[in-house]
């Protein structure tokens, strides 16, 4: 595989019955971006039937992590499952850990939330992870980047979800179409 980032962003690997397709959402703190895009993309997954019937979700492993450890443990910023609840997102996402070179062993795509994120899968394990920007699969035009809305107030979450959102579609459409 080539180190450019569209040869990294998708590969040959497809997901068996027994074995699912991991997929790790990447932010900084973890409670934030990669939660409710971890949310986000797990129910618009279930919702994506398969040619063989079955869902996509049931042939992925969705989880987030944080490029930092600040906040391990903790459940996601309740700013950020109110916007879910008001776009009609269920579900809960995996309690904050910080992303390492063992949890990416583990998975076969991260996707990274800003290009900050991204340097950093890159310089944990180089060459190694298939990763991206989420933006990549749907974003606003000349956008790559969900911006952090932590310091913001409650709507700047509700807009960070509205970017989260058709990129998470984007993707559950490429990996149907990959794993389907």
């Amino acid at each position: 595989m080539g180190d450019s980032r569209e040869d990294r962003r998708t590969g040959p690997r497809t997901a068996s019955r027994d074995e699912p397709y991991g997929v790790l959402f990447v932010c900084t703190g973890n409670i934030c971006r990669s939660p409710m895009a971890e949310v986000a993309f797990r129910q618009i997954a279930a919702g994506v039937i398969l040619a063989d019937g079955t869902s996509l979700a049931g042939r992925l492993d969705i989880a987030s992590a944080g490029t930092s450890g600040w906040h391990a443990g903790e459940e996601m910023d309740p700013r950020a499952r109110a916007a879910l609840d008001a776009a009609g997102f269920t579900g809960s996402g995996t309690p904050a850990t910080q992303v390492s070179k063992r949890g990416l062993a583990t998975v076969d795509l991260a996707i990274a939330l800003d290009r900050e994120h991204l340097r950093e899968l890159d310089r944990i394990a180089p060459l190694t992870t298939r990763a991206a920007l989420l933006l990549e699969w749907g974003g606003p035009a000349g956008v790559l980047e969900v911006f952090d809305p932590y310091y913001g107030h409650t709507e700047r979450f509700t807009e960070c979800l509205e970017l989260i959102v058709p990129a998470c579609r984007g993707l559950a459409d490429d990996l149907a179409a990959t794993l389907g």
